[in-house]
């Protein structure tokens, strides 16, 4: 029998390559959803829905309808310093969201499940979790959050935690990687599209990360899926570097000019939120459970480098 996997977020980032991973499978009936029209360049073989999940009536209507067998939430509002001042909208799409899948789940895990299954929710959170005070981390480590968004994610997991419903929580770190009509960038597009046209960029050296190839964080929510793998997963690239360091490894990747790179210090740049100085995750319980398999960065880079040049 077929399942049915409900992907939100499904033209972002990482929405977009799950939903490309599962069209490649033949036992998984596929709906992606997000607010407004579908971004993807296919639109064959899944069902999508323009849907609200901040709205709890919505929610309940798509699960009704559709009667997923796994959700993977991937919808969020990722932006830390706009989650410092938008917080009310941060909350709805971080917060009430997941608080409203458990408000439908919650019966379905009680007993009125589909054929007897209840649904399992995967859901994705953030390093920012963590204050960076003692990175890497594992999985058991008390989070203390210091910023808007990261509290935001933070709550949104103990929602899960509370609940009663078969939930799985994945924390990536710096997600990159290219979407259908290059619609969004990240830190490795921006820094190779700056210096390729010559500008000078201010690039902090006192934030160290695990930077995360879109491709093996879906990877890894497919396998959470299929496993119905529960509990909270560490999910990023296997290596700590600055974000100096991040950009002198796009540049000499891609042949470009380093010495157009300003090495600064947080504190200079007067960003409305806080970030924790160092993080990176050990990763050995995604590789235990999850059969997670990360590429190294250049590795990521090539991957990245091959779908710029399909791409044109």
């Amino acid at each position: 029998m077929k399942k049915t996997i409900l992907v939100t977020g499904s033209n972002g980032l990482l929405g977009q390559k799950i939903v490309y991973k599962l069209l490649q499978r033949t036992d998984v009936n596929l709906v992606a959803a997000s607010k407004g029209e579908n971004r993807l360049i296919e639109k064959n073989g899944y069902t999508y829905i323009n849907l609200d999940i901040s709205k709890l009536e919505d929610v309940r209507i798509a699960i009704k309808k559709f009667k997923p067998h796994v959700i993977i939430n991937t919808a969020a509002i990722t932006n830390v310093d706009a989650c410092e001042v938008q917080r009310e909208e941060c909350w709805a799409a971080n917060v009430t969201t997941v608080e409203n899948f458990v408000k439908v789940l919650s019966p379905l895990s009680l007993g009125e499940g589909l054929g007897g299954e209840a649904p399992h929710f995967i859901h994705l959170s953030t390093d920012f979790v963590f204050d960076g005070e003692a990175g890497p981390y594992k999985e058991e480590d008390q989070p203390n959050p210091l910023s808007y968004y990261a509290l935001s994610k933070y709550e949104s997991e103990k929602v899960l935690q509370k609940s009663n419903i078969s939930w799985a929580i994945l924390r990536t770190i710096i997600v990159y990687g290219i979407v259908d009509n290059m619609s969004r960038s990240n830190v490795v597009l921006w820094a190779k599209g700056a210096l390729e046209k010559g500008q000078t960029i201010n690039v902090v050296d006192d934030q160290f990360r695990s930077p995360t190839l879109a491709e093996d964080l879906a990877d890894a929510c497919i396998s959470a899926a299929d496993k119905k793998a529960k509990g909270i997963f560490h999910v990023s690239g296997k290596d700590i570097m600055s974000i100096l360091e991040l950009v002198y490894r796009v540049a000499d990747f891609w042949k470009l000019d380093k010495s157009i790179v300003r090495p600064i210090k947080s504190d200079t740049l007067n960003q409305a939120a806080k970030r924790p100085p160092r993080t990176g995750f050990i990763l050995d319980k995604a590789y235990r459970e999850l059969d997670y398999k990360p590429h190294s960065f250049e590795e990521g880079l090539q991957i990245l480098d091959t779908q710029l040049k399909e791409k044109g």
